[in-house]
């Protein structure tokens, strides 16, 4: 992009980047919304939740900066965030919910990058990009190379290369990174890692974008149906064989594969585990960055598939007939008039009216308004009651705590990306037999999904003091991280 003055001065006043950095708020909006969000990677918060910590947070500053510093009350910051002038927040209301949700911009994210870049760094690699610059020249020069020849000597020139190095360390030549160079490696490794993560929000506005420009175009379209679907679909195809189409695609695909995640894992544990890296004190989540790549992964996956469900109902064909009934009725009667223009009706009805009088409703004929019967309760009198009831039915009652059963789903997806129940239960075995199985079946939570298999179905069993051992056939249930 070319940065002359007119291109920056439209930049100032219109991107929400700049705008943010502009704000006398941005103190407050950057390092909440950093903390609410980016360091425990959360894509998505319900509005209640992010209020409450909203509100501690401007407790917490007014007992430090005074009352005046932050007057305003934490919804009223948060629906200002989201309003289309600021858009550092996205408001919406996931499917099947009543309470609204917030997630963060790409914009909001690009400035809490930039900013942590401003901090002076204690050690800047620069070993490890040069080496990354050569490694890409290669794969592009040897992936591009066309001669058959050519890509066979360079494999014999890596096997004699390979060859060698063996040489050298049978002969007790073993060369290791020393300290500097592993340091170098791994900050461009932690550098790289996040920039992933912030690369997936703007995945997912870019197909916000498409889902926005595809209802436009329905909005004003003029053809038949048919040639709008063509076109639709046309689009949706070319964005996923665009190069950020395939590249996220390919992506995915090397991430979903278990082979690597395990890779993955012993990778990171091994590097950490090295002196040099762990004397720098690395961030205890970069350990787990490959999960936070697929739960980033998932929550893209699922905009897309909400997307294309709200496009299909969008042309439904009741919501098509709907959006263009009234430019049909005017076609129709287009055509009557060209059919009568030669000849005047003699006889007959030339129009007809659903009716010529206005409908009239008085005012007196509403019904008059009935005040509630009120109950007048006599507290003076109180006797006391000699019936004996029995308390113990009191300390009976069994209480499942939901929170207890969602902590073991997310620490059984800690280890692994998916958990059936029936294997959830072999690790945790139920305590308060049907009341908690069924519990299992309504949780829900922003870390993980529910996905369920009506078409094959699990046993379990747990215990129970009065009937013994009990036994249920469920459908299969899988919680996905």
């Amino acid at each position: 992009m070319l940065l002359d003055h007119d291109t920056l001065e439209s930049l100032r006043q219109n991107h929400p980047a700049w705008r943010l950095l502009r704000a006398d708020l941005a103190p407050l909006v950057i390092s909440f919304l950093n903390k609410a969000f980016l360091e425990p990677n959360l894509r998505v918060i319900p509005a209640s939740t992010l209020e409450g910590a909203l509100e501690d947070e401007l407790y917490r500053l007014r007992l430090i900066h005074g009352e005046e510093v932050y007057p305003q009350p934490a919804r009223f910051y948060l629906d200002d965030w989201s309003r289309d002038d600021k858009s550092w927040l996205r408001k919406f209301y996931p499917d099947g919910e009543d309470e609204a949700h917030y997630d963060l911009t790409p914009a909001t994210e690009k400035v809490v990058g930039w900013l942590q870049s401003l901090v002076q760094k204690p050690f800047v690699a620069t070993e490890s990009r040069i080496l990354t610059v050569f490694n890409l020249l290669r794969q592009i020069v040897e992936g591009s190379e066309t001669d058959s020849q050519a890509r066979i000597a360079e494999l014999y020139s890596k096997i004699r290369e390979l060859e060698a190095e063996i040489e050298r360390i049978e002969a007790g030549h073993l060369e290791v990174l020393d300290d500097t160079a592993v340091r170098d490696r791994f900050l461009q490794l932690s550098t790289t890692a996040r920039e992933l993560l912030a690369d997936f929000r703007e995945v997912q506005e870019n197909f916000r974008g498409l889902d926005r420009a595809s209802r436009e175009k329905i909005a004003k379209w003029d053809g038949t149906k048919g040639q709008l679907l063509e076109e639709i679909l046309g689009e949706r195809d070319s964005i996923s064989d665009s190069d950020q189409g395939r590249s996220f695609k390919a992506f995915w695909s090397f991430l979903m594969s278990h082979q690597r995640q395990e890779e993955l894992s012993q990778l990171l544990e091994a590097v950490l585990e090295i002196p040099a890296v762990s004397s720098l004190n690395p961030d205890r989540k970069i350990r787990k960055i490959h999960y936070d790549w697929l739960e980033a992964g998932y929550t893209t996956q699922r905009t897309v598939s909400t997307l294309s469900q709200q496009l299909r109902r969008f042309l439904d064909d009741k919501a098509w007939l709907e959006n263009r009934r009234i430019v049909e009725i005017l076609k129709k009667i287009e055509k009557h008039a060209v059919a009568l223009k030669e000849s005047s009706p003699s006889r007959g009805a030339f129009a007809h009216l659903d009716s010529f009088a206005a409908d009239i409703q008085l005012p007196m004929e509403r019904p008059l308004y009935s005040p509630p019967l009120k109950l007048n309760l006599d507290s003076q009198k109180i006797e006391v009651a000699r019936e004996e009831l029995d308390t113990e039915l009191l300390f009976s009652q069994i209480v499942v705590d939901r929170e207890k059963l969602r902590s073991h789903v997310r620490r059984a997806l800690d280890s692994s990306p998916q958990i059936t129940l029936a294997n959830l239960l072999q690790e945790n075995p139920l305590e308060h037999g049907l009341a908690e199985l069924v519990s299992y079946f309504s949780l829900h939570g922003a870390e993980f999904e529910l996905q369920f298999d009506e078409s094959r179905t699990e046993t379990v069993s747990w215990e129970d003091d009065q009937r013994g051992t009990r036994t249920a056939e469920i459908p299969r249930l899988t919680f996905v991280r």
